[in-house]
Formats: C-alpha cells, structure tokens, sequence
C-alpha cells in the first residue's frame, strides 16, 4: 500500500507540472497554490518539484505575466518563494531560473499585494548564503537600497535590512552605506515592528563591525541616544532581539569599549546570554558564541561569567545526548574562553568531571566541532599544576589528539599541533 501511494503522490507532482503550462489562468492559478501548499515545510515535495523542473516553469509564468494579472503574480512569486525558504538547493534552482530580476521588478509594482509578495520571496533569498552580493558602490543601487529601506511596507524595508546585513563585508561598504544614511533609517526601524527590529539589529552588527568611524556615528544618532535604543531592547520581551541587541553591543564593545565603560552593563550583557543558552532552536543555538565573543580576552568579564555560574551552565549542556551540532560547538568555544585565563575556572571544570566529555567532541563527525574540542581542550589543560602532575598525560586524551595531528581537515591539525606544542 505504500507504494500505492508514493506512486499516486508522484503522479500527482507530474500532473501538477504540466497544469503549469496550462493556457487558461484559472488553472494555472489553481496549480501554483497547490504545488505551494505541498511544498512549504515539506523538504522532499521540495526536492522532487525541483528535480521535476518545477522552478523554470513557474518563472516562466512570472516572466510572462503582465501588471494587471495580480493574482498570478503574486503566487508564482510566493511559490517561488516557498522553493527559496530554508533549503539552499532551492535557492540554487530559483537563481539558476533567473527568477531573480523579475523578483526584483515585482517591488515597483503598483499593486501592494504584489509588491508583498516579491519583497517576501526576496527575503527568503537573502536568508541563503547563496543570494547575490549587493553591489553598494554602484549609486543606482544605492539608492534602491535606500527606497527599500524608507518603504512604507513592512517587508520590503527588511529586505532592505537583510541584503545590508548579507553584503555588507568590508570597512569602505560600511563607509559607504552610513555616508548614504543607513544608519538613521536603520535605528528607526527600531522602533518598528519585531521583524524590522531584528532585521535592523542584524544590519547595524554589520554596519559596526571592527569600524570605530560608523560606531562613532551611530553612538551620536538621535542626539546621542542610539546606544540607549540598544541597551533598552536587552530587555525585549522576545528573546532573539534580547540576543540581536546583545551581540550589536558586542560589536560595538570589541572596537570601541569607550562607549560602554559601565561594568553593570556589561555584567547584564552576560546574565541576558546566561539566560538565553536555555532557548530552543536557532537563539540557543548562537548564544553560546556571542558569550564567547563577549569575555574573550577579558579577563574581568570571565570572572564575572563564572561567578554568575555560566560554567556550570556551560557543561550541564555537555552531558545532552540530544545536543545539536552547532550548539555543541558554541559551548565548547564559550568554556575555552571561560577556562583562558582564570586557574579557579579550570579547577572548577575538572570539578564537574567534564573533560571527558570534551575528550569524546575531538572525535566528533563534524570537523567544527573536533576544532573547538581541541582549543576547549588547550584552555581547560592549562593548568601548570595539574600539568606537573601528569593528569593530562592519560591515553584517551592523548590517542585522540595524535590522531588529529592527521586530521582530514587542516584547521583541525592546526588545534591539535597547538594543543600538543603547549
């Protein structure tokens, strides 16, 4: 019976292909709203439209379609859409259509449902890695940019925000986009709803990243009030802009620490983190490398985090069977900065009978993982005494490390060398 009715599913698919080309709109409209439907949150159906050709299809009934016809525009680009959201293969195929530019025309559309759908399928581009850089030293594309930004239409300003936060790379595309007025733009969409808040707060990190000239300019927005719009949103009922507001902090902490002197800031910044790592999905996934970037080097805030018991935090996560990769990372990176520099923070590790938890990470599958056992491994080892004694010198330590030094992947074999060099 199985069979039976994975035959009668692909069938379906393959019917559904060919309703696309159909001449007569209605069908055609009745057919993208069901291969939409079968394909949002379903990876598989996903896969095998594209694999079918699906995507060309659509877009050769987005390209083909002219402004009067609303309705059609608006679910072959949200169908579109759905093919971009979340899987990158399906970002490939929509930009390998060529889908791309006729998105991109949707936003000049005058039907605002229209224009929703086009800035909504954009969005779920830019969500990829794989999306187009944006070339913002071209001043045609500029100001695009910042019509986006000043849009009266939610999504469309956070596209605006999200092709800031995915292109923005280098110190002159910073210069360039504050020089434009970005920054202004951006901190009202502060005030905005939560999707332009956390779109905006993810575009200022970008913008301020290791540059003191756009951070001097943000700090003096709004007759110097802008640092308070972020110290206000750690406080945020929703714990990804608490997150998002951290790490702009972060950011702004790393190059310009003058701005933000005040220890009790600093020691809320580390609380909200504490707090956030029991948040499930995607926040406590990247909390732990927020914190890590936080007390980096920073020999007060370690100690601050480990009297506020972020260690023991910290490794009640290391004994999860269930703990997701990138997660797992993340905390090992966080107890290596923990254990840097402070001897009773290394001791209390050993305490909690975690090393062997970060012995067994080094021969994690996932090569990221193995590179934050190793440095973890090089931090929470570092203890002079317990190195005289010998009581790092044991073979499930040691076998492990060796093999490294042979490791697949060079970042690893570049851990592992420090580690046994020190």
């Amino acid at each position: 019976m199985p069979t039976s009715a994975s035959s009668t599913s692909s069938n379906r698919t393959e019917v559904l292909i060919s309703l696309l080309r159909s001449e007569s709109k209605e069908v055609k409209l009745k057919a993208l709203r069901e291969v939409k439907n079968q394909i949002i949150g379903n990876r598989t159906k996903k896969l095998s439209y594209i694999k079918l050709g699906a995507v060309p299809k659509i877009l050769e009934i987005l390209s083909s379609s002219d402004d009067s016809e609303s309705l059609i525009l608006i679910q072959s680009a949200a169908t579109i859409g759905s093919f971009a959201c979340g899987v990158d293969v399906g970002v490939k195929a929509v930009l390998d259509s060529g889908a791309f530019p006729h998105l991109i025309r949707l936003l000049s559309h005058l039907d605002d449902k229209v224009v929703d759908a086009g800035a909504r399928s954009l969005k779920m581009i830019y969500q990829s890695k794989l999306a187009p850089k944006y070339e913002f030293h071209k001043a045609e594309n500029m100001a695009f940019l910042l019509s986006l930004l000043n849009s009266e239409n939610e999504n469309v300003t956070e596209l605006g925000a999200s092709i800031i936060t995915h292109s923005c790379e280098t110190t002159a595309e910073q210069k360039a986009l504050c020089e434009a007025g970005a920054l202004s733009r951006l901190l009202i969409l502060l005030k905005g709803s939560l999707n332009q808040r956390e779109a905006s707060l993810d575009s200022l990190a970008a913008m301020t990243e290791n540059n003191s000239e756009v951070i001097a300019k943000f700090v003096g927005l709004n007759s110097g009030r802008a640092l308070n719009s972020l110290t206000e949103l750690m406080k945020d009922r929703y714990p990804r802009t608490r997150l998002l507001a951290s790490v702009c902090l972060i950011v702004i902490d790393h190059t310009s620490p003058n701005y933000l002197q005040d220890i009790g800031i600093k020691t809320k910044l580390i609380m909200i983190l504490i707090e956030l790592l029991e948040e499930p999905g995607r926040v406590g996934d990247e909390v732990p490398f927020a914190l890590a970037n936080l007390i980096a080097d920073k020999e007060d805030l370690q100690q601050i985090a480990f009297e506020v018991n972020a260690l023991d935090k910290l490794c009640s996560f290391l004994h999860q069977d269930t703990l997701l990769t990138k997660r797992l990372q993340g905390i090992l990176l966080a107890i290596a900065e923990l254990c840097s520099r402070l001897e009773n923070c290394r001791a209390r590790f050993m305490s909690m009978q975690a090393l062997n938890l970060v012995t067994n990470a080094l021969t994690h599958d996932c090569a990221e993982v193995r590179t934050a056992a190793c440095i973890c491994m090089r931090s929470v080892t570092r203890s002079v005494k317990n190195l005289s004694a010998g009581h790092y010198l044991d073979d499930m330590i040691v076998t492990p490390l060796v093999h490294l030094l042979h490791d697949q992947c060079t970042s690893v074999q570049v851990c592992a060398s420090f580690y046994c060099i020190t």
